[in-house]
């Protein structure tokens, strides 16, 4: 009745038109409409339906590419599919008996088709939109790949322990930048690797969507990283020709849509994310970065979170590690004390012990085994391989070290023998007679500079903290690569030569050159020093004897070899006197006598007008010595120990060392006195004031409690940056120091 209603309702359409007429007409299109509509509708499917097969074929290729379906294209063609569906039903009325008696149905069916029509102008066109851009650029990203290297069942237990303690640090919403630091060799590396693999062991709980790992090494090359990256997202349509910074928006973009951990291993400064085109970790929660490096500074350009120092390996994972690779032959008894000496030697840096298993792998000669101990404690590549596997990558530690005066002190540090702590104050002054810190510096500056350098070395793993505080030393293995450097290819061309600590009873003349810029001979056994030819060590800076107690003589024609000498170190030995060849030596700024038992008496200094550092401490000195009064440039004076003084400091000597900074006359025997309490032959305390650079002062004083007295001691020590008075009287013990 409805449709009989919409039907009459239809043909009142003119007035004064026939009734029966309308009817008969608006009956007539229901009757051949539908047939009509749908003719169209399939021919209209047809078309819609060639275009979902292109859609699919197209899809299905993508996917085959490895690249990612569009959620926007799967969507299209689950709708076409359903609408086809729908359509199919309604082609099927055409066949019905009822179709075309039943007015009802065929105009139920024409108002579907209507609808479907309009779906179908809908679905073109976004099929047309679809057209060549089903798939992103890029493929389905593999969420962690492996990375080749031994597994962690087969590390020893510190490298588990290691990746458990990243793992944690990991899980804390804090730490959203690490750095991994350490030494070359250490296992930096190693431990990145074993982490991710862990991560592909163990993925069902990763918290990340993808783990993306970029070695950068030591040449930084953005775009080289940037197309690493863009190939594991899959971006396939980058192209290295674009601009790093049109690459740097399309990672930026696509990482975006990721959460994700990078790991960036083996940087060497610091590297801007966002020309990079990775998000930052404070804007982009899902985001997070390890990064391993050589340097605390990189890490801390790289403004890390938490930075964790890698170590070397304990005595039993190192012997563990070195056993595998040298494999059974160390368990024979005639090789296994050598063996063990051989890892100690490589103080449990997993390179070095790697280096040095394979390199002795299989060898059953003791004698072998003995020979590479005897070359590994002289420093020297004891087995092939050991330059190119060892030495090489550790040296570019050394190459990243920023100015020629930065790596000259690392170089210097090789001096002193294996397992030294070499005292930073001495160390410094050092440096500062080399020329390698500017000598027209003030005290403070150029001791802060000094310390400087020293944490620059430290914190790129080249120096350590030493045994005791405000000392530092060398790993071994750094050592011998300094050692290797210094005599082989250090960036001045100039050359080392290092004997210390090697039991040495007396020099070969031959190894003495003119190519030599700096020898160390310190503790050893000598006897005795070449005196029987000329040395020719013209261009030698730098000259350490020390500690050679054995030593009783140094021959005046041994130092005419060394004419250049700016550091003279002879401290240790048994001399009594020192050779009036010591006076030709024009440049000398540092000499150090320190410990020399049996020195009484020294020849005049006048002539060694630009010494800077005279170290007379330990010795049996009765006097000071003659022309120490013209050392205008002397900056420090050190006269600790001194019991043979006692009263022979004469008045108006140390008031005129207008230069000097540092005065340490600690456990002297000589005890400074107020103004008429000595007499005038004497030195007194007020003289101490004449010293407008002093800046360090310990001496001992007899202390006299007026207030003149308190007036002098405040004035004096208001302008010194530390001193260390002992009082010897009235107040036995007691120190004033700040």
């Amino acid at each position: 009745m409805e449709v009989v209603a919409s039907i009459v309702s239809g043909a009142v359409v003119e007035t004064g038109r026939p009734l029966c007429g309308s009817i008969y007409s608006t009956i007539k299109k229901i009757v051949k409409g539908p047939v009509q509509q749908l003719d169209l509708l399939e021919s209209h499917m047809k078309s819609l339906m060639v275009r979902r097969d292109d859609a699919a074929k197209e899809m299905e290729f993508a996917e085959r590419e490895g690249r990612v379906i569009k959620g926007q294209a799967t969507a299209w063609v689950g709708e076409v599919d359903e609408l086809k569906r729908k359509c199919d039903q309604i082609q099927e009325a055409k066949s019905s008996r009822c179709f075309l008696s039943c007015i009802t149905k065929r105009y139920r069916i024409s108002t579907k088709v209507a609808e479907h029509l309009k779906e179908i102008e809908r679905l073109l066109e976004g099929g047309s939109s679809l057209a060549g851009s089903v798939a992103f650029n890029y493929s389905e990203v593999k969420e962690v790949e492996h990375i080749p290297g031994p597994s962690i069942q087969d590390q020893t237990a510190s490298v588990s322990e290691d990746v458990d303690k990243i793992m944690t640090l990991l899980s804390e919403d804090k730490n959203r930048i690490i750095g991994i630091w350490g030494m070359g060799g250490v296992g930096k590396t190693n431990l990145v690797r074993n982490l991710n693999n862990e991560l592909l062991e163990n993925n069902s709980n990763m918290p990340f969507r993808c783990v993306l790992w970029v070695t950068v090494s030591k040449n930084l090359d953005i775009k080289k990283l940037q197309m690493e990256i863009a190939s594991r997202l899959g971006l396939n349509d980058l192209k290295e020709s674009s601009g790093a910074d049109r690459i740097a928006i399309q990672l930026h973009r696509r990482l975006k849509e990721e959460s994700f951990l990078l790991i960036l291993d083996d940087v060497w400064k610091k590297i801007d994310l966002d020309k990079l085109g990775v998000p930052r970790p404070e804007d982009h929660r899902g985001c997070k970065i390890i990064l391993t490096s050589r340097s605390l500074d990189v890490c801390r350009d790289m403004l890390t979170d938490v930075e964790v120092k890698m170590s070397v390996l304990r005595d039993e994972d190192a012997w563990q590690l070195f056993s595998r690779y040298a494999t059974d032959v160390v368990s024979s008894d005639h090789i296994t004390p050598f063996a063990k000496a051989i890892c100690r030697e490589c103080e449990g840096l997993p390179l070095a012990i790697i280096t040095m298993g394979a390199a002795m792998r299989g060898k059953k000669n003791p004698e072998v085994w003995k020979h590479a101990l005897n070359q590994l404690r002289r420093s020297v590549p004891c087995a092939a391989g050991v330059e190119e596997e060892l030495y090489k990558p550790l040296k570019w530690s050394y190459d990243s070290l920023e100015g020629k005066d930065l790596k000259t002190c690392f170089l210097y540090c090789s001096l002193f023998p294996e397992d030294f702590s070499i005292k930073i104050d001495e160390l410094v002054w050092y440096w500062l007679a080399e020329g390698l810190i500017d000598d027209r510096e003030k005290y403070d500056d150029f001791y802060s500079r000094g310390i400087s350098l020293i944490e620059n070395l430290k914190d790129s793993c080249l120096l350590e903290d030493g045994s005791s505080e405000g000392t530092v030393k060398m790993h071994d293995v750094v050592r011998d690569v300094s050692i290797w450097i210094a005599s082989t290819c250090s960036e001045d061309g100039s050359k080392s030569l290092v004997r210390s600590g090697n039991g040495l009873k007396e020099i070969s003349a031959t190894e003495l050159s003119s190519s030599l810029k700096r020898v160390s001979f310190m503790n050893n056994d000598l006897e005795r020093l070449p005196d029987d030819s000329v040395i020719q060590c013209s261009e030698a800076s730098t000259l350490l004897l020390e500690n050679n107690s054995r030593l009783d003589l140094i021959p005046e024609r041994f130092l005419e070899g060394f004419e250049a000498l700016r550091v003279l170190n002879i401290s240790g030995i048994r001399i009594k006197s020192l050779p009036v060849s010591l006076l030709q030596l024009d440049d000398l700024r540092a000499l150090r006598l320190n410990n020399c038992k049996y020195l009484e008496k020294l020849p005049s200094l006048e002539r060694l007008s630009r010494l800077l550092v005279l170290d007379l401490s330990g010795t049996c000195i009765r006097e000071l010595p003659r022309g120490l009064e013209q050392l205008c440039n002397l900056r420090h004076l050190n006269l600790c120990r001194t019991d043979g003084l006692f009263q022979a400091v004469q008045a108006g000597i140390i008031s005129k060392l207008s230069s000097l900074e540092v005065l340490d006359m600690s456990e002297s025997g000589y005890i400074w006195k107020l103004k008429g309490g000595v007499n005038e032959e004497q030195a007194c305390i007020e003289e101490l004031q004449c010293l407008e650079r002093l800046q360090v002062l310990s001496i001992r004083l007899k202390w006299n409690p007026s207030h003149s007295s308190q007036d002098t001691i405040i004035s004096l020590t208001n302008r010194l940056k530390a001193f260390q008075i002992a009082i010897v009287s009235p107040l036995p013990g007691y120190i004033l120091s700040n």
